[in-house]
């Protein structure tokens, strides 16, 4: 599930996302946060300053809906964030792909391991915007 939106009264949506871990919904229908609402960094364009994505795994549509469409969501949990609204949102529901074969002995647990043991960022050629040459690649740990 993809929330997207730009928010317009904080309180108002403090207060949903207090109601929402009240009501217990994540822990019983298995759904948790994939990211945090704002972006460590920006690669390209302008997100506005209000702009929040969340995205939360179900462990399948059926779930996803049963969240959705809960008596408790629905009749308690929703309107903590309207009426007056607290924002704009989008909510829209993805599946899910599978991992790639490549990328299978990098995870644990089914994400990518914290430490980054493995992951071969430091042997990619990056680019400098605006420099015509890309930097010279250090090798780490010599």
């Amino acid at each position: 599930m993809v929330i997207y939106g730009e928010i317009g009264d904080r309180a108002r949506l403090r207060a949903y996302a207090e109601a929402l871990r009240a009501s217990g919904l994540y822990p019983r229908l298995l759904g948790y946060y994939l990211i945090a609402p704002n972006p460590v960094a920006v690669f390209e364009g302008e997100i506005p300053a209000e702009a929040s994505t969340l995205i939360v795994r179900f462990p399948c549509l059926a779930a996803a809906r049963a969240f959705w469409f809960s008596r408790a969501y629905q009749e308690k949990v929703r309107p903590a964030r309207r009426n007056p609204s607290a924002g704009r949102f989008t909510v829209t529901v993805f599946e899910e792909v599978p991992v790639p074969d490549y990328v299978q002995d990098r995870l644990e647990g089914g994400v990518f391991r914290r430490d980054g043991a493995g992951l071969p960022v430091t042997e990619e050629p990056q680019v400098v915007p605006g420099a015509e040459t890309p930097p010279p690649r250090k090798p780490e740990g010599r």
